[in-house]
């Protein structure tokens, strides 16, 4: 089973190979993705990034052992991803959403 880790508190200059190597150490590295900005043009990284690993318990390994440690003088923030939501939550958030929305609605009518 795949792991998937959030890695924060990056430095702005720290790649995806150089992350990948972090983590290679402890296993089998699926990918890695820095998140940047290049929706808006600059493609500045924005301090944070997601590992997968191959295995959970590689994925557990490389946790506690990076937890805490500087890279590229930042002490990175290294925890297991939270699950992306499946299409049952999106729709409870949309719910909520317009919920929201009709409420605003509501106030301006009276």
């Amino acid at each position: 089973m795949n792991m998937n880790i959030y890695v924060g508190n990056l430095s702005l200059d720290v790649t995806d190979e150089e992350l990948q190597q972090e983590f290679r150490t402890f296993g089998t590295v699926i990918s890695v993705v820095i998140m940047n900005d290049r929706y808006i043009g600059s493609g500045q990284t924005k301090g944070y990034g997601f590992v997968e690993m191959a295995s959970k318990s590689d994925g557990q390994a490389a946790i506690t052992r990076l937890q805490g440690k500087i890279l590229r003088s930042r002490v990175i923030d290294v925890v297991e991803a939270l699950p992306l939501s499946g299409k049952g939550d999106i729709g409870s958030l949309h719910g909520k959403i317009n919920n929201r929305s009709n409420r605003k609605a509501d106030r301006r009518r009276y």
